[in-house]
């Protein structure tokens, strides 16, 4: 890659501007923001985006039709499949596991489908976000959880299926209890 990497052992000798990638990463893309830090044993392929200020933690995977946004986390144990949209401020917890095929069979084609994580939102840790879903602005998702269907904005959801269980008001305190 081209931007400028420092070593592990001094990363505070980064600049704000340069792009940190831990020596033991691999980052086969040009196209990262400045102030990201990609750290040891990921692997960022070609043609993947990643925005500004992004931390990619550990033991992470991008593929290559990957978009993330600006100042998004991915913690360590994520793998970010093809058609997947991580917009600005989004929180991924550590084994959070996306999926792109609604149908997975080995060696068959299948037509990738795009599932989009909107701006603020978290996804905490081991939930499972199946194919072509949205998860709404600011909405958060239980860690364990088991995304099957589109997810509100602001929305709290948890449990095997995900089940919208409050809403968050406007400074991300508690809302009202969902439906009340």
């Amino acid at each position: 890659m081209t931007a400028r990497s420092v070593s592990a052992a001094d990363p505070s000798a980064a600049e704000a501007s340069a792009v940190f990638v831990h020596e033991l990463a691999r980052v086969d893309t040009d196209n990262v923001g400045a102030g990201t830090r990609i750290w040891a044993f990921s692997h960022v392929m070609s043609g993947a985006r990643i925005g500004a200020d992004c931390n990619i933690c550990d033991h992470t995977f991008v593929e290559g039709d990957v978009i993330v946004g600006d100042r998004v986390t991915i913690k360590s144990g994520v793998y970010l499949w093809n058609g997947l949209r991580l917009e600005d401020d989004v929180f991924v917890g550590p084994q959070a596991t996306f999926t792109n095929d609604p149908f997975p069979r080995s060696r068959r084609a299948f037509t990738c489908s795009t599932t989009t994580i909107r701006q603020g939102a978290s996804i905490g840790a081991g939930a499972v976000i199946l194919p072509g879903i949205t998860v709404g602005e600011r909405a958060m998702v239980g860690a364990g959880a088991v995304v099957t269907r589109d997810v509100p904005d602001c929305a709290v959801v948890v449990g095997n299926p995900a089940c919208v269980v409050r809403t968050l008001g406007p400074d991300d305190e508690p809302g009202p209890a969902y439906g009340t």
